[in-house]
């Protein structure tokens, strides 16, 4: 396959807010250069890959930010992760800290067990629906950064102001503190040590430094521990699903297995408020199917790799996560699960073999916390690396964020960027408040970001129709998705019916507040950057620079112009 250059043409792109030009010419690429990056020369694939790719080139509506597809993959390890690596990278990031720490939470604000495995069900549906709007995009746009690539493909007006509220959600609520907090917390737990506030944090602090350290340094060796920790994840949750069915047949000394599911949607809230946040928990525990979307630079065979890997990864969560939550419910009683605070799987396996096998399951637990760190981490340091790439202003400039420093194979600072803010965040408030809010406060903005994609969706049908799509959704599964992501950003609203929700003595909206002052906070920052400068008569022009290691990165230069 043979992807023409576009910055070797010498070309400029100049408006009247910015100039851009490419500061120096590509070598010219070796005919075996897509062979050693890991392109497949599959002749579909090659030819949807190539049809995407030369449609950018020569409709720049169609080619998103100001890099283009050759410049945007440069750099870095290229593409090393191929299907089960990407199908990993999905599970790894899905199974995590929810289905051993939420379910108590759900269940608590729904009020019954039928409603809450109901929840589960249509979290299921909505990331499906999800998903495949995703593929579309992914594999029209097959470039790192997921949203962020997408919503500069449609929102181009104002310049540059959709990257940076979309900056503002993924650097200061893009974390995994939670994670980082449930795996120290079960570690002290499985060692008969005190959850002290600062022994917690201590642990939590290394346990993120550790993942930055480890993509940082040594990133084939990152992506072989992943891996191994999302094999381990699968096998732990068979366990559980496996449990749960020899209990059920009552061979087991649970008394009475079945007693939850008989009448089980007694006790249901009437109440929408409880059921948008209780989802709100259960989409933030099936978050990670578009996982590969963030690091396709580094996919071989993108198109093909996203279309399978994808649906493949969330069917393999949503079948373990709806199992084990019909173990949870088998094992312990309502009552009992609301109370189990966030460490729900260590109070069944307490009850079905004894506190020894509930210290053997804490440290499950915390591994399973530690291989989704490790995961998240991988995926949202490629954001931060390509918003860097962008031009987005950051401390010490940009370039510095965009590098693959120090070993040219890996974004070590994108790492950093990521850790800064979950490092924060995990040294502030205590666990117990923090927790559940964390979880709201990540899950709210995140849907007026896919609010604003799968409107970009429909845009783009209507004003691309003809536009190379090597994968179509169904556009009644892409309006579902849109009512039920502004059902999610409405109800939380409504008054919950005990009056204080999940997260006392904060209030119940307050989650909803920050969350939009999470996206408003990136508008402001593009009108400090963007638009204040102009008015003292300066102007912003990019150009683009290629770094040692091989990465290109648009570079803003602020010049006096009357």
């Amino acid at each position: 396959m043979s992807v023409r250059l576009n910055f070797a043409r010498g070309k400029a792109l100049v408006s009247r807010e910015t100039r851009t030009a490419a500061s120096m010419q590509a070598p010219e690429k070796d005919p075996s250069s897509d062979v050693k990056k890991g392109f497949s020369h599959d002749p579909d694939d090659d030819t949807s890959l190539h049809d995407v790719v030369d449609a950018g080139e020569h409709d720049h509506e169609l080619n998103p930010g100001g890099l283009s597809f050759e410049e945007d993959t440069a750099g870095g390890l290229g593409r090393h992760l191929g299907v089960f690596s990407c199908t990993m990278l999905i599970v790894g990031r899905i199974i995590g800290t929810g289905i051993f720490s939420t379910p108590s939470s759900i269940i608590g604000s729904v009020g019954s067990v039928g409603a809450s495995l109901m929840l589960w069900v249509l979290g299921f549906v909505l990331s499906a629906c999800g998903l495949f709007i995703w593929l579309e995009f992914g594999t029209m746009f097959p470039r790192s950064g997921g949203e962020k690539v997408y919503v500069e493909a449609v929102y181009k007006k104002p310049r540059y102001l959709a990257t940076y509220v979309f900056a503002s959600n993924a650097i200061l609520v893009g974390l995994t503190a939670s994670g980082c907090i449930v795996f120290a917390s079960n570690i002290l737990e499985a060692a008969g040590h005190e959850a002290t506030r600062w022994t917690t944090r201590g642990i939590a602090v290394g346990t993120i430094c550790f993942a930055v350290l480890l993509h940082g340094l040594t990133p084939r060796l990152g992506v072989l521990i992943m891996n191994g920790l999302s094999v381990f994840k699968v096998v732990i949750l068979l366990f559980v699903v496996v449990t749960g069915w020899v209990v059920l047949s009552r061979k087991t000394s649970i008394q009475d297995p079945r007693a939850n599911f008989r009448n089980a949607f007694a006790g249901s809230s009437n109440s929408s408020n409880d059921y948008a946040t209780a989802m709100f928990k259960v989409l933030y525990s099936y978050i990670g199917w578009s996982n590969v979307n963030y690091v396709l630079n580094n996919v071989k065979n993108p198109v093909r790799t996203l279309k399978i890997a994808g649906p493949l990864g969330l069917c393999i969560c949503a079948i373990l996560y709806l199992l084990a939550n019909v173990s949870y419910f088998a094992v312990s009683t309502k009552e009992e699960i609301i109370e189990s605070g966030v460490t729900v799987a260590s109070l069944f396996f307490r009850k079905v073999f004894g506190p020894k096998a509930q210290k053997a399951l804490t440290v499950f637990v915390a591994l399973s916390a530690l291989g989704n760190v490790v995961t998240v981490t991988f995926a949202l340091s490629r954001i931060n690396q390509e918003l860097a790439k962008e031009g987005l202003p950051l401390p010490f400039g940009n370039k510095f964020w965009a590098s693959n420093w120090p070993t040219g194979r890996s974004p070590l600072p994108g790492l950093v960027l990521h850790m800064i803010p979950s490092i924060i965040i995990m040294i502030a408030p205590p666990p117990n408040v923090a927790y559940p809010f964390i979880l709201n406060v990540q899950g709210y903005p995140i849907q007026g970001i896919n609010l604003f994609v799968v409107i970009g969706l429909f845009w783009l049908r209507h004003h691309k129709p003809h536009a190379p799509r090597p994968f179509k959704v169904w556009l009644p599964v892409a309006f579902f998705f849109l009512a039920a992501t502004v059902f999610l950003l409405v109800a939380p609203f409504i008054r919950p019916s005990n009056g204080v929700g999940d997260t006392p003595p904060l209030p119940y909206y307050l989650y909803c507040l920050v969350g939009m002052g999470v996206l408003v906070f990136g508008a402001l920052y593009w009108v400090v950057l963007r638009q204040v400068p102009r008015w003292f008569g300066y102007e912003v022009f990019q150009r683009k620079e290629a770094l040692s290691d091989g990465t290109f990165v648009t570079v803003n230069d602020y010049k006096k112009i009357h």
